[in-house]
């Protein structure tokens, strides 16, 4: 599909299109290989659109009259995961085309459809287009990073009330992952927004080149707040297992203790499991109980010692 965005705003076909006016498409890959030799796109970037890319950062190809580059799409706002969506752009002077490499569930043309009817034809323009279509994929992605917020914080509650469960390590590590694609995703999406700015081969008018750069810093303000997430998680994930060192460091003193007040009973039975002739407390018709007496007041008195200098 191909939007006429002049005089006025109208649906149209490949044949209408006129160079000098600006237009918005929406194509598959079969079509792109057939409009390609139209729209001068090199034979490469067109089989780069055959397959999915499967990494975020895919770089940004200039060319003398357009530019190129793949874009991974994840839908982090989306409360049930979905896979990642795959298109290709071009942004060529008055043309900006989405090619669909792999839209799963057809979010990507809808929110390329929500860039093209953002404007009215009288002020919409090539940059205003873009900058919609990129702002469009930044959609919900505020109250993704504030439900990860709130997510990590309950993490933080369970470590410091010492109620973390066994599926602790299994979350935080979830958490990271999510927010390392999340960075790598809005990377992606810098090195875009920079090679528009510097618009080498002159697609853009300079004068609207601030709204790419308007994108650009909204961009880099959710990459610093993933950021931060991040190291958030990872200093958590510090603080939970300091919290189990605690633990076993607690219970490798209480039986240090414990082996401590015992101990010396353990000479009194090798004292007295010698059994030499001599030895009066054999013959002592309270020698049993004086040696109970005896175990008990040891180790009370060593229990008393400990407790008086905190050692549980």
């Amino acid at each position: 599909m191909f939007y006429q965005i002049g005089s006025e705003k109208r649906e149209i076909a490949f044949s209408d299109y006129d160079p000098a006016v600006f237009t918005a498409g929406y194509v598959t890959v079969p079509e792109l290989r057939d409009l390609a030799p139209a729209l001068g796109f090199a034979v490469g970037t067109v089989e780069a659109c055959g397959t999915a890319n499967r990494y975020f950062r895919s770089g940004v190809e200039v060319y003398d009259d357009y530019t190129f580059t793949e874009l991974r799409i994840s839908q982090f706002s989306e409360e049930e995961k979905t896979p990642p969506d795959c298109v290709a752009l071009y942004f060529k002077k008055n043309l900006f085309l989405v090619v669909d490499v792999e839209d799963h569930d057809g979010s990507t043309k809808a929110k390329f459809l929500s860039a093209v009817s953002r404007y009215a034809a009288s002020s919409a323009t090539p940059e205003k287009v873009v900058c919609a279509f990129l702002d469009a994929l930044l959609a919900g992605d505020v109250k993704f990073l504030e439900r990860t917020g709130l997510e990590i914080s309950e993490l933080e509650t369970d470590v410091v009330n010492v109620v973390a469960d066994k599926d602790f390590s299994i979350d935080i590590l979830e958490i990271k992952k999510e927010l390392l694609i999340v960075h790598n995703y809005y990377e992606q999406l810098l090195d875009i927004t920079e090679a528009l700015e510097e618009n080498d081969n002159d697609i853009f008018l300079t004068d609207d080149l601030h709204y790419v750069a308007n994108v650009a810093a909204k961009i880099r303000r959710l990459r610093e707040d993933a950021d931060s997430l991040y190291n958030s998680a990872v200093h958590l994930q510090d603080a939970y297992q300091a919290s189990l060192d605690l633990k076993l460091n607690n219970s490798m003193k209480f039986f240090t203790v414990l082996t401590t007040i015992f101990f010396p009973l353990t000479i009194i039975v090798g004292w007295y499991g010698m059994n030499f002739i001599n030895m009066p407390e054999l013959q002592w018709k309270y020698g049993y109980v004086y040696v109970i007496l005896l175990s008990l007041a040891v180790s009370g008195l060593l229990t008393l010692i400990a407790k008086k200098r905190k050692w549980f």
